[in-house]
């Protein structure tokens, strides 16, 4: 029980801690509202799910290891991240007819999470710090992807929640713009970060 608590524990200050997938999902519920990052949400979900399952059957660390792709995979993430901060940082204000305001896709998210550094990162240190269920690795598994896939459904509304409570500020432009830029900033500082460390 102890370990599945430290488990827990560690599993909510790696995915909960500002990143680019909390930062660019706390992003999306201050400029476009709760309702709006819902899909959003369920698009980085869906793909830490995949990144567990990467890291988890070793398929990442053989990808990372293939000669010249990780500069190449490093790009393509970035490209995207510039793609969602100007995205985030352009975004109108609420106060704007719904049609000025449209969210990035839950495909896009997905992407996000695929293409966020910290991702592979936390969840390589979760499978290899901990075993859940020792003597039987299928029970193991299950248990650590199932806890983590909770931690990140919880961490995601929270980060959401936590963005959408800044809306009512976002009817005005001036402070509209103002949030949305900062929250694109730290975006970038994220993923930057991410890469560096």
């Amino acid at each position: 029980m102890q370990t599945f608590l430290t488990f827990i524990a560690a599993a909510f200050a790696l995915a909960g801690s500002p990143g680019p997938n909390t930062w660019s999902l706390a992003a999306v519920g201050a400029a476009f509202g709760y309702r709006s990052g819902i899909g959003y949400a369920v698009g980085l979900t869906v793909g830490m799910l995949i990144v567990i399952e990467l890291v988890g059957s070793g398929v990442a660390g053989l990808l990372f290891m293939l000669p010249g792709a990780a500069p190449i995979i490093t790009a393509l993430a970035a490209a995207y991240f510039l793609y969602l901060a100007y995205k985030i940082a352009t975004a109108p204000p609420l106060s704007q007819p719904e049609a000025g305001r449209t969210p990035p896709s839950w495909i896009a998210a997905v992407f996000a999470s695929l293409a966020n550094p910290k991702a592979y990162a936390a969840m390589a240190a979760m499978f290899s710090g901990f075993t859940l269920v020792p003597q039987n690795p299928t029970a193991d598994i299950a248990a650590t992807v199932a806890t983590l896939l909770a931690v990140i459904i919880i961490v995601n509304l929270v980060w959401l929640l936590a963005g959408a409570a800044l809306t009512p500020f976002l009817l005005d432009a001036r402070t509209s713009r103002a949030i949305n830029v900062a929250f694109a900033a730290a975006l970038l500082v994220s993923v930057g970060l991410a890469v560096v460390i």
